[in-house]
């Protein structure tokens, strides 16, 4: 068991759209022009919130998921990451105490704040209220004894009103108000149906980090936030120990504006293993990289990219002969599931010809289906796993497809609903749902050693 200091904290807020995002972003930005080394992380399975993130401090966000994963692999998990760092960051996820039921707290920002003894800032929009806001406080500091909740942040408030609002809920809750946030709507992020547009489609980001910083600097008490993060108790965890298993296992990695959403520590553990990531654009090469031996499509929004991606026929014929004809290990998920698919139809409907190793449709629902976490468990036996064998994953997507699989059965938490899904065929590995390999190692490794197997046969 190790016993480290990591400075830390988490903004929270009460539900979605407080302007944890923004504010998050904002003190990365102010936090680094003071030349701290930083790292941050997001709570829960959204990609995009850490993509800003990682715009910001120039290196990798990571997740951190109750539901994913055991209390003493989250510890390990932040541990590792926020080694050496002057601060580590965590954006909660939607309001404080949601989690994975209307009558649980398992998996929300106020779990991990609680596993990771993490000093918590509340953020609060308080447009169109005034003294409602004390008693809107208490409850949050109140329902859970060990909520962490230390500080609030007030956003969307006058710099003439913060001064009073500050004022009456020191005096009544004996917490600290840090800080506010006036209207700024004219430099924040644009959304889609996913939630936040990622960070490589906004325009002018750079520059709109640097007002929002600037903006938070004059705002918020940024020495007493740093104050609170090194109040932040020691940590003892254990190190989690991944065993090399081969060296330069080549896999090749979609990654541009289409296929954009990836766990860091799912390809950290790929590496840790003796994998070398080949990153490609199906967007823009002609073709899959030279001399690989395994294939992981993710996902993103290949909706968009439709039409470019299917006028790509040099890539979209080379990936189908390396699926089909070669026998290369290939993981698609979400986004590289569609794009696996005969056809896709982009947002207005259009149908575009795509790779066609899977033999469906992928369409256009005008709804959210399948959502939220899942237990995965394999119903035979399959390219990266045998029959039986459980791994944990989440869905969030508005497209569907003819063809969805049937290799594993999806089981909500605490519920009953379930679900056939996933197309495991011989090399393949192909569905909607998005996984965290940290939730079943064995799924990596297998994976890397079906990858050799072919390497060995090249």
């Amino acid at each position: 068991m190790k016993k480290n200091k990591y400075p830390r904290l988490m903004i929270a807020g009460v539900k979605s759209g407080s302007g944890k995002t923004t504010l998050t972003c904002a003190l990365l930005k102010a936090l680094k022009n003071r030349n701290l080394n930083l790292t941050s992380f997001k709570c829960g399975p959204d990609y995009i919130d850490p993509m800003f993130h990682s715009e910001v401090i120039g290196i990798n966000s990571r997740n951190l998921d109750l539901f994913f994963n055991e209390e003493e692999t989250i510890k390990s998990l932040f541990c590792k990451n926020a080694e050496n760092s002057d601060i580590a960051l965590i954006e909660g996820v939607m309001g404080f105490y949601d989690g994975i039921s209307a009558e649980s707290t398992a998996a929300s920002s106020y779990d991990l704040a609680r596993v990771l003894e993490t000093p918590v800032v509340l953020v609060l929009d308080c447009e169109g209220m005034y003294l409602s806001i004390v008693p809107a406080i208490k409850g949050y500091i109140d329902y859970k004894k060990d909520s962490n909740i230390k500080g609030v942040i007030l956003n969307n408030v006058s710099q003439m009103i913060y001064g009073e609002m500050k004022e009456v809920i020191e005096k009544e809750l004996n917490i600290k108000v840090l800080g506010h946030l006036p209207n700024m709507k004219e430099i924040s992020f644009e959304s889609r149906h996913l939630g936040l547009i990622t960070a490589k489609e906004v325009e002018e980001l750079e520059s709109k980090l640097e007002v929002m910083a600037e903006k938070v600097s004059e705002t918020v008490d940024l020495d007493s936030l740093i104050a609170l993060a090194n109040e932040a108790p020691d940590i003892e965890h254990k190190s989690i120990h991944i065993k090399k298993i081969y060296d330069n296992i080549n896999i090749a990695v979609a990654m541009d504006k289409a296929f954009c959403f990836y766990y860091a520590d799912n390809l950290d553990l790929l590496m840790e293993m003796g994998a070398n990531i080949i990153p490609f654009s199906p967007i823009n090469d002609e073709k899959l990289p030279e001399n690989i031996d395994g294939l992981i499509i993710g996902g993103g929004y290949p909706e968009v990219y439709a039409k470019k991606l299917s006028h790509n026929k040099s890539m979209r014929n080379d990936i189908y002969e390396a699926i089909t004809l070669k026998g290369l290990p290939t993981i698609a998920e979400c986004g590289g599931f569609m794009y696996l698919n005969e056809t896709l139809e982009d947002i207005e409907g259009t149908e575009f010809k795509m790779v066609g190793a899977i033999k469906g449709k992928s369409y256009k629902t005008n709804k959210l289906g399948r959502f939220g976490y899942i237990s995965l468990t394999a119903q035979e036996d399959t390219l990266i796993c045998k029959k039986g064998m459980s791994i944990k994953g989440h869905e969030f997507h508005y497209w569907d497809s003819t063809c969805n699989g049937q290799s594993f059965k999806a089981q909500k938490p605490m519920r009953k609903k379930n679900w056939l899904c996933i197309n495991s065929i011989n090399n393949l590995f192909a569905g909607y749902p998005h996984l965290h390999y940290y939730s079943n190692i064995d799924f990596a490794s297998n994976f890397i050693h079906k990858c050799n197997d072919y390497k060995k046969g090249r």
